[in-house]
């Protein structure tokens, strides 16, 4: 019987992504003290048109995962509600037609006039389509079922990638930050997502089958940077629903800090009943219940994204 001590069982994961993968233009990089240089051509590319001269624009961030069920949804609500709470004028953005993300920013997906639907389809603009929660502090570009039309609707119109990041030209000085809920599959709605996106924040789980889902999104990013969008990388990567008192979770934590470094953010966000409970209210966590530990992380977590693009 062989007794030698066998591999955990995540090394092959990260052995197939070395730290780089993460930012694919990472040869292009401030290594050298220059700043990035776009490989299309000597001048801004599509979604660096935010970095012009003049009023500050927003910086634009998915929240995206292919795996399911890693908090997704979640973490985009509760970022959203702890950067309005520090400040920060804040637009999300709900790509996923299951509309989540919509009533749990305190907005009822049902009695919505206007939805992200309209928009990619060029019926209405962002302004006239957002609505403001005012129990959460941001305002809130909402979905519902209508958004799983878009699909079919968007496969022969022109543009089809590009409809919301032109959208979001118009609007792009009223926002520090736009945050984008992403549906779990590579479709039409989340490359719309990616092409207009400068970076992407990725919750996961420090478990098996979250580093699996984390391999196909790399490799996601990697083939929208080469083609539709030169900014596009890997912001940070977000341990969530984090138990210290389970080995496994520990281990593979260590092994993505090891691995990533600075890639993975230092907030932990810790598995809470409050954070679970809040959606049924109709409310992000920071807001359902300020004082609880996962409420406070999630601040923490606002309050690091904002030092970190402050960098970008």
């Amino acid at each position: 019987m062989n007794t030698e001590p066998q591999p955990l069982p995540t090394a092959h994961f990260f052995a197939a992504m070395p730290p780089e993968k993460l930012v694919p233009n990472a040869a292009n990089e401030r290594g050298d003290g220059s700043p990035p240089v776009n490989s299309a051509s000597s001048g801004s590319s599509p979604s660096a048109e935010v970095k012009t001269v003049g009023a500050k624009k927003a910086k634009i961030f998915c929240v995206a995962n292919q795996k399911g069920g890693v908090g997704k949804t979640t973490t985009t609500v509760n970022l959203a509600a702890g950067l309005a709470q520090v400040g920060q004028r804040v637009l999300m953005i709900d790509l996923d037609p299951q509309g989540n993300a919509t009533m749990g920013s305190g907005v009822d997906k049902r009695k919505l006039e206007l939805t992200v639907y309209d928009v990619l389809l060029e019926s209405a603009t962002v302004a006239e389509a957002r609505v403001h929660s005012e129990k959460c502090g941001y305002d809130v570009l909402g979905a519902n079922r209508e958004l799983a039309g878009a699909e079919v609707e968007l496969v022969e119109v022109e543009r089809r990638e590009k409809r919301l990041k032109l959208a979001l030209e118009a609007v792009a000085t009223d926002y520090d930050f736009v945050l984008i809920d992403c549906p779990p599959s590579l479709s039409m709605l989340t490359l719309n997502g990616l092409c207009c996106a400068h970076g992407v924040v990725v919750p996961m789980q420090c478990e098996y089958f979250a580093l699996e889902g984390l391999t196909d999104l790399v490799n996601t990013i990697k083939q929208v940077h080469a083609n539709l969008n030169k900014d596009l990388s890997i912001i940070g990567l977000l341990r969530v629903m984090f138990d210290p008192r389970i080995t496994l979770q520990q281990q593979v934590s260590e092994q993505l800090k090891d691995h990533f470094g600075d890639k993975v953010f230092n907030t932990v966000i810790p598995r809470n009943v409050r954070l679970a409970e809040a959606p049924s209210y109709g409310l992000p966590g920071v807001v359902f219940d300020p004082s609880s530990k996962g409420a406070q992380a999630f601040v923490a977590f606002a309050e690091e994204m904002v030092q970190r693009i402050k960098v970008m």
